[in-house]
């Protein structure tokens, strides 16, 4: 729902996107070191959050088939469909959307800046991440807590969203647009996980048997 307010409001040039140009044009002349927030920036970047990503995948599948876990592969294959349907949605609302960027960009001359697809990227990546090494799998011993993770995954994503802002590369609202939508592909892919591992001791069949009872 919020998702689709953003849109409206910046699809229609409303109040709401009027404010947000005006916060977005206070953080690019604020005191945030411009060196920082291009770091953080730059987190955002397929060629730094997939390899990242794809490390998480990788240690999860191996370390739940060793532990002889049933569906060892769901948890790691659903991250990554998650994140591959980062672009599918974004490309496509860039397009119908055709926000101008902030003037740093070229002017603002170029469009296609909303929904932010660096923000993107690096919620559903790292998001992923942390579902992958704590919460997508119940474990007597886990590597973390899940709070921690969540809030160290919420705060790199801030910094993140800060530094595309401060550089001049996205407005916020397209920063805040990308983690909704994050949101939901983080919160489908926990819940998909999250019901397959509810019958971890039954097999396809029986699990098949379950989910009909179950809708019926």
């Amino acid at each position: 729902m919020l998702f689709a307010v953003l849109t409206w409001q910046v699809a229609s040039g409303g109040p709401l996107r009027a404010l947000d140009e005006h916060l977005g044009r206070a953080l690019v002349h604020s005191a945030v070191p411009a060196s920082l927030a291009e770091f953080f920036a730059d987190l955002g970047n397929t060629v730094v959050a997939l390899p990242v990503l794809a490390l998480a995948a990788l240690y999860a599948a191996w370390r739940d088939r060793r532990a002889a876990a049933p569906r060892w592969w769901l948890a790691p294959l659903a991250a990554v469909l998650a994140m591959a349907v980062v672009p599918a949605l974004v490309v496509p609302l860039k397009t119908w959307v055709a926000r101008p960027g902030p003037p740093e960009m070229a002017g603002g001359a170029h469009t296609g800046f909303f929904p932010s697809g660096h923000a993107a990227t690096a919620a559903v990546a790292y998001g992923s991440v942390a579902l992958l090494l704590t919460a997508l799998r119940e474990r007597p011993r886990r590597p973390m807590p899940v709070a921690v993770a969540a809030i160290g995954v919420g705060l790199l994503n801030l910094a993140v969203g800060i530094g595309l802002v401060r550089r001049g590369y996205h407005w916020p609202l397209d920063v805040l647009a990308s983690w909704c939508l994050a949101w939901v592909l983080l919160t489908v892919c926990t819940a998909v996980c999250g019901r397959w591992a509810a019958h971890p001791h039954q097999p396809d069949s029986q699990l098949a048997t379950s989910n009909s009872s179950d809708a019926m």
